[in-house]
């Protein structure tokens, strides 16, 4: 496909399609990073009180938590760019800055772990607010820019002066939150959460960047990391273990809530007051 716009896109459609299909093959379910977005998006939702009724899902465990949504008395469409995720929950396979869903048809939208590796990504957004009915809420969450320190440090002490990117760009909370206001959205609040993992290697590390679709997809990058490079990575990443001969690695959640704009929505916060939590903009008749 070729972008209309005559633009370079920063990644690869085709290997983002075909790294997503491996990527849901592989974890044979939710992998550990989509997991804890899941948790923290079911949290948030459960502050809504409201009953949505027509949902859409996207991200690799997009089936999973479409059936949780069912159990909530939800009908959900799942659109992902893999074939293989689309295929299970039954949905449509898509780009999504390619969403082809008729305008308010979804009062909730939920984006998993996805947003951070589209190539339009301001497109993606205005396509999920259209596709909103009016006061209808989107919810999101991706893997932020503060992430990975431990694993970007090895890579480049391994590869010295001619550092080659492996770890796409990624987004940072102010970036988001100027881009859903800009776009249209209303009470839009940005927060993340920062984890934990630990790992024994960094080959753990890899397989589970692996399963949530983190392999690299950006475009013209065809040059897969040398064994001597990959070698003393593993062995700068080792360096790092602590006592208990594990490696810590930080993963930032990055949160979103956003609404479609009502007439009868309460005004936002002067922007920069900081006093408005997810919490709030959630439990928007508390």
């Amino acid at each position: 496909m070729v972008d209309p716009s005559g633009q370079s896109e920063i990644f690869d459609r085709r290997r983002r399609r075909s790294v997503r299909d491996r990527a849901f093959q592989r974890a044979d379910g939710p992998d550990i990073l989509s997991e804890l977005m899941v948790a923290a998006i079911l949290d948030n939702l459960d502050l809504v009180k409201r009953d949505f009724q027509h949902c859409l899902v996207n991200g690799l465990a997009a089936p999973q938590l479409a059936c949780q949504l069912a159990d909530k008395g939800m009908s959900v469409i799942v659109a992902d760019a893999s074939y293989q995720v689309a295929q299970a929950a039954k949905g449509v396979q898509c780009d999504e800055d390619r969403l082809p869903f008729a305008d308010q048809s979804f009062d909730l939208a939920i984006s998993i772990g996805t947003l951070d590796s589209v190539n339009d990504l301001p497109g993606a957004l205005a396509l999920q607010l259209r596709a909103l009915k009016p006061d209808g809420l989107f919810l999101g969450a991706f893997v932020g820019a503060e992430s990975l320190g431990t694993l970007k440090a090895s890579l480049m002490l391994a590869e010295g002066p001619a550092v080659s990117a492996h770890v796409h760009p990624q987004i940072d909370i102010r970036t988001m939150g100027d881009l859903l206001t800009r776009i249209g959205y209303k009470l839009a609040v940005v927060d993340s959460d920062r984890h934990q993992l630990r790992y024994s290697r960094m080959d753990k590390l890899i397989s589970d960047l692996r399963d949530a679709g983190g392999s690299n997809i950006l475009a013209g990058h065809d040059k897969p990391l040398s064994r001597a490079i990959y070698q003393g990575a593993k062995k700068s990443f080792s360096e790092k273990a602590e006592p208990d001969g594990k490696i810590s690695e930080m993963f930032e959640i990055v949160n979103i809530c956003a609404w479609a704009p009502h007439p009868d929505q309460p005004l936002p916060a002067r922007r920069g007051s900081g006093k408005v939590s997810l919490r709030t903009a959630l439990d928007k008749d508390g």
